[in-house]
């Protein structure tokens, strides 16, 4: 059931068996998995079902480093969180995000990327991938290319030898999490999610060894107190490092930091707007029908270009993948989503004249921080006028929108500012950094797809970008990763294999924040994965009695 946290007496204190902060994909999977049990949950959420502006002012902070969206655009404040922001067009009006697990290397340890590998591989979370698939909705845990892709209708490109490689990637509705699962814990009994209620502190005991109670408050409203069994931070890789960091009344480093750890790796997955793909026949763009958003077996499917296993390894390159767009040859100037600020109309006007729906979404998020139902009813109907006015350009190019693994950076990280919040508590401070190899694998993935069309006689790329420094226009795709990472060796991560606080007995943290690398795949997929995995470890050792 829906509670809203406003009607709370003040100084109340709310017993229960499970504590989760923060009612986004994380939070409302872990929920679920305990749906119908003796086992009685509570969610506390800041926001309620729409997005207020002073609630998402909560989320402001100061970025430094590479330039970021403001901190207050980049997350959204309210139920359902980060699915708030998946707006992929899928059509007839569905908007959703993309769906891939991680690829077997991203789990490995690397010897050229630095802090890499997980406490296990790919083959351990596969089984949770599979029930995450059906959580979201998707279609079946099949990701191989030859599973997909019909022969005549949307064939793969040509391509000699393996060294270049088409990868399939799925959709999930955005309502999934936002409207349908919804309805499930409205009628629960053992599940309450408290809305507009902000946890304020993580309370422990002398030792810090032990978790006590969640401090939360409401906006001109009642403090009050949660007690539970186990608690569960969930509220992505910006804000779940700064609730720890501002608790601190024991441990003055803030929870779980004793190695001054919780805040560092701050990742995102680079994407950037830069070259073209110039077909050697137009026909191209006629049987490319696979690398465009479209419906297959009743699923939404996209194929994009990646580098294979191999090629990585031998190339010490980061994971990467490439979506090819069709368009008319644009102007010589760079492409797509230009820096912040003065930037962001010539962005937005560069965005709409390429019809490029992300790049679009991105620049409209600094303007308009909550993503409500207005604004993404405009959103579909100026996208709905712009591809009808693009079809009748003919295609001449391909936009090359790139994605790229960001390399572990423990100069990478959140902290918190000196700026203060409503509730008097510090900001946060996000100083993201880049590093060399970023950007290399960008530009030398570019390298090896023109070398593959060349020797297939498909076409040449026409490559923009050179050198290793982040061009200002470089973005993040609104996936904070890494900030509190997961490592068996307390002076190599926050949590261990289990996702639990390293020295906190019963504090565990879900969503990308523990990812020890983010790979390329957008993260969804394994957030849901890594959060099944924690249930079970809860129903097996916790409350395997219950």
């Amino acid at each position: 059931m829906f509670v809203d946290a406003r009607t709370v007496s003040s100084e109340s204190i709310i017993e229960t068996d499970i504590c989760v902060v923060g009612a986004g994909v994380a939070g409302i999977t872990l929920a679920r998995e305990f749906l119908g049990t003796n086992t009685s949950v509570t969610i506390l959420e800041s926001g309620g079902f729409e997005g207020d502006k002073e609630t998402q002012d909560l989320y402001k902070g100061e970025t430094v480093g590479h330039p970021y969206y403001p901190l207050e655009t980049a997350r959204v404040r309210q139920y359902g969180g980060c699915s708030e922001k998946w707006l992929l067009e899928f059509g007839q009006g569905v908007l959703g995000a993309r769906l891939r697990p991680l690829s077997e290397i991203d789990f490995e340890e690397r010897e050229w990327v630095p802090y890499s590998g997980w406490p296990f591989n790919k083959a351990h979370l596969d089984p949770y991938y599979e029930r995450a698939q059906a959580v979201c909705k998707a279609g079946p845990y099949i990701y191989d290319i030859d599973s997909w892709g019909e022969t005549q209708k949307t064939p793969r490109f040509p391509l000699k030898g393996n060294r270049v490689q088409t990868v399939v990637y799925q959709g999930v509705n955005r309502d999934l999490f936002r409207l349908d699962y919804r309805e499930e814990l409205k009628r629960s009994d053992n599940v309450t999610v408290y809305l507009h209620a902000n946890a304020l502190e993580i309370e422990t005991n002398d030792g810090a060894d032990e978790t006590t109670g969640i401090r939360a408050a409401c906006l001109h409203g009642p403090q009050f107190r949660v007690r539970a069994k186990v608690y569960i931070v969930a509220v992505n890789g910006i804000e779940t490092p700064r609730l720890l960091l501002l608790s601190n009344r024991i441990e003055k480093a803030g929870l779980g930091n004793r190695h001054d750890l919780v805040g560092r790796f701050f990742m995102e997955h680079p994407h950037l707007w830069s070259g073209l793909y110039i077909p050697s026949d137009r026909k191209l763009f006629r049987t490319a029908g696979l690398y465009d958003l479209h419906i297959e077996k009743g699923v939404p499917v996209i194929g994009q270009l990646t580098i294979s296993e191999d090629v990585l390894q031998q190339e010490k390159m980061l994971n990467y993948s490439v979506v090819i767009e069709p368009s008319f040859r644009p102007s010589p100037h760079k492409q797509g989503a230009l820096a912040r600020g003065k930037q962001t109309y010539k962005a937005l006007a560069s965005a709409l004249l390429h019809g490029d729906m992300h790049a679009f979404t991105r620049q409209m998020s600094t303007l308009v921080p909550v993503t409500n139902a207005l604004s993404v009813a405009v959103y579909r109907k100026v996208m709905r006028i712009l591809n009808s006015l693009l079809k009748l350009r003919k295609h001449e190019v391909f936009l090359l929108n790139h994605m790229v693994e960001q390399v572990p950076n423990p100069e990478s990280r959140v902290t918190l500012g000196n700026s203060m919040d409503a509730f008097g508590q510090r900001c946060t401070r996000l100083d993201w950094q880049l590093s060399p190899i970023d950007i290399r694998s960008i530009v030398r993935a570019q390298e090896i797809i023109d070398e593959e069309l060349r020797r297939a006689g498909l076409g040449h790329l026409e490559i923009e970008l050179r050198g290793e420094v982040p061009p200002p226009d470089l973005h993040g795709g609104w996936h904070q990763m890494g900030t509190t990472r997961m490592h068996n060796d307390p002076r190599m991560g926050v949590v261990d294999s289990n996702s639990r606080v390293h020295g906190v007995s019963n504090l565990y943290i879900a969503g990308p924040s523990v990812f020890p690398t983010g790979g390329c795949a957008n993260p969804v997929l394994t957030i849901v994965a890594l959060t099944l995995r924690l249930a079970d470890h809860l129903k097996n050792t916790v409350f395997h009695k219950v």
